[in-house]
């Protein structure tokens, strides 16, 4: 999974964006309200960081120009203010969740974790497929309840498939949600980590579309 941080203060960014990374998910910043419009608008993300006490643009404007376009990221915006009718301004300008600081780090995670599994349509913190169960609470991968190594690559490459079973997804939009800005993306070594989670999986449940890209399909999952 793709995040974007929009946050101006420099050292929680860095922490937000460190404990993201941690936890397997691929992480772009920005530091003002103008780059952070401008990515959110040119990047497919998964899910979005938005503080809204932002230089240049606030991150209420930010969100309503996102909403206002169609763009349906969700979206957790970070606060300072406790007063209710921010929040009341941040939900109706089309964000999903919030956090007012100081906050948990473990409780950004979590919020972060619940809303990818409810925009893809799962309800708890375990997406199965087949034998297959991810946890994406302790990001620890199982089959048959044996549990399975992966890199950090793999772990995130299998969870965008679980997270999109039953869904063709393109090798393109894999790289694209796989990897953050600033890596040097090459859409080959998609097979490469298809064929290693083959492997270290010991069930066909990835099947490839020829033309399209792959499928995950619990149907097929025979050792």
């Amino acid at each position: 999974m793709r995040l974007l941080v929009v946050e101006d203060d420099r050292i929680l960014n860095k922490q937000i964006v460190t404990a993201l990374e941690q936890a397997g998910y691929a992480v772009d910043t920005a530091m003002d309200g103008e780059e952070g419009q401008f990515l959110g608008e040119t990047e497919p993300y998964d899910a979005i960081i938005l503080d809204l006490g932002l230089p240049k643009v606030d991150g209420v404007s930010v969100l309503t120009a996102w909403r206002r376009e169609g763009r349906k990221t969700p979206v957790i915006i970070l606060t300072a203010r406790d007063r209710w009718s921010d929040k009341v301004q941040g939900f109706d300008a089309g964000a999903d969740d919030y956090v007012t600081k100081p906050f948990h780090m473990e409780e950004l995670l979590a919020r972060v974790r619940a809303l990818l599994r409810r925009s893809a349509g799962h309800a708890t913190s375990e997406i199965s497929c087949g034998p297959v169960k991810l946890d994406t609470r302790s990001g620890r991968v199982a089959v048959d309840g044996n549990p399975v190594k992966l890199t950090s690559h793999e772990y995130r490459l299998l969870s965008y498939l679980m997270h999109h079973t039953g869904r063709i997804v393109s090798r393109g939009e894999l790289t694209e949600h796989l990897y953050d800005q600033d890596f040097d993306r090459d859409s080959n070594t998609i097979e490469v980590f298809i064929g290693r989670l083959r492997k270290k999986l010991g069930v066909d449940i990835i099947q490839t579309v020829r033309g399209l890209g792959y499928l995950l399909d619990a149907s097929h999952s025979k050792t």
